[in-house]
C-alpha cells in the first residue's frame, strides 16, 4: 500500500534527524582528534593483560563522565593505554559529549607558548569546557614550575565539573614524585584522584 503524506513527512523528518546526529557526531569525532581509530567493540578481551571485561562496559555507557568522575590507565609501553582512551573518547563522542585528545608534553608545551602570545586564558577556558579531557602520556616530560601551576589549573577548572581520562606508564605512587613540588602534587593528586577509577595494564 502506498505511503500516507503524513507518514511519508514523518519518514523524511525521522532520515533529516538522523543526518543531523550524525553530522553532530561526525564534528565532535573530528573536533576529538583522537590520535588512534578505535572503538569499544574491538577490543580483545581474550589477550591476558589484566582488562577488566565488565569495568571497562561499565565505563562504555560514559556515566562515569557525565558524573564528572576521573578515570586512570596505567601500564607499560604496548600494553595498549593510548588505545583504550581513543575507544573510550570514540564511545564518548557517540554518546552526544564533547572529547579533547591531547598528550601532556605537547599541552604543556602549547600552555608556554599561550602564555607568551596572550591566548593563555582562551586556552585554560577551552579545557575547562570539554565533558571528556584525555590526557595521554602524563609524567613523560620533566615539569617545569609553570607546568606545575598549569596542572593545579586544569585540574581545579575541572575538578566536580568535567571528567579526566589520564594515561601513564607510571605506578600511581610515583606521581607525586614525578610532579616535583610536594604542595602542588598534593593539589593535584587530591583532584585527580580521589574519585577516580582505574584499570591497571599488564603487558610486555
Amino acid at each position: 500500500a502506498d505511503l500516507s503524506f503524513e507518514d511519508r513527512l514523518g519518514l523524511m523528518l525521522d532520515r533529516e534527524a538522523d543526518l543531523r546526529e550524525t553530522r553532530r557526531y561526525q564534528t565532535r569525532l573530528r573536533q576529538a582528534k583522537l590520535r588512534l581509530q578505535a572503538a569499544i567493540e574491538d577490543i580483545d578481551f581474550r589477550t591476558p593483560r589484566g582488562l577488566d571485561k565488565a569495568l571497562v562496559l561499565r565505563l562504555a555507557d560514559c556515566q562515569w563522565i557525565t558524573a564528572t568522575q576521573n578515570l586512570l590507565i596505567i601500564g607499560p609501553t604496548g600494553a595498549g593505554k593510548t588505545w583504550l582512551a581513543c575507544a573510550l573518547g570514540h564511545q564518548a563522542c557517540r554518546n552526544n559529549l564533547s572529547v579533547l585528545y591531547l598528550r601532556l608534553p605537547r599541552l604543556i608545551e602549547d600552555l608556554a607558548l599561550a602564555r607568551a602570545d596572550g591566548r593563555y586564558p582562551k586556552l585554560l577556558r577551552s579545557l575547562a569546557r570539554v565533558k571528556l579531557l584525555i590526557l595521554d602520556d602524563w609524567g613523560m616530560a620533566p615539569l617545569t614550575a609553570e607546568a606545575r601551576r598549569d596542572l593545579l589549573e586544569i585540574a581545579d577548572d575541572r575538578h566536580g565539573i568535567a571528567a579526566t581520562l589520564i594515561t601513564s606508564q607510571f605506578p600511581l605512587d610515583t606521581w607525586h614524585e614525578l610532579i616535583g613540588d610536594p604542595t602542588l602534587a598534593d593539589a593535584i593528586l587530591d583532584r585527580i584522584i580521589h574519585n577516580a577509577h582505574r584499570i591497571q595494564l599488564k603487558g610486555e
